[in-house]
């Protein structure tokens, strides 16, 4: 079985972090995976987004014209991908900064104020990690236990101690 996933917003967003976490995640799982990021040349505020392929067997190519699953964390990306969500697929939206209406109904779209819920939890720069949550969550692509021992790992590695 193979999933592909897409997270995209803008740079500082997170999008590229929550691909890498899903990423190393699978790995931990001994899954096969592909992590491919894209950016624009702005460092904050421009465009950032990659797609996830996690997969039993070995993955033929990183590049997905019909992701299984999107996370848009901004208007812009709704926006681009909408469209591109495979028939049947998983549409996450964050609402806090999409305020249109999704206009696709051959796929699951979910509204997440991610923005207030991040702000709840007490940092608004983990709206990221509330959508990759709701990604975990609802597709079961890989147990929310890797997610978080990926998380974990990851905070370890970056104490300066």
């Amino acid at each position: 079985m193979e999933s592909s996933i897409v997270i995209a917003g803008f740079g500082g967003q997170g999008a590229l972090f929550a691909g890498q976490l899903l990423a190393y995640a699978a790995m931990q799982q001994e899954k096969e995976v592909t992590w491919l990021p894209s950016y624009g040349p702005e460092m904050r505020g421009g465009t950032a987004n990659c797609t996830v392929v996690i997969g039993d067997e070995p993955i033929a190519s990183p590049l997905v014209r019909q992701p299984d699953c999107v996370i848009a964390l901004n208007l812009p990306s709704a926006d681009k991908y909408e469209p591109r969500v495979k028939p049947g697929g998983l549409f996450l939206v964050n609402s806090s900064l999409v305020i249109r209406p999704l206009t696709r109904q051959d796929v699951t779209n979910i509204l997440l104020p991610a923005n207030e819920l991040a702000e709840k939890a007490g940092d608004l720069r983990v709206a990221n990690l509330v959508m990759l949550g709701a990604l975990i969550a609802l597709s079961g692509v890989l147990p929310l236990r890797a997610v978080d021992a990926a998380l974990c790992r990851c905070a370890r590695s970056m104490r300066p101690w």
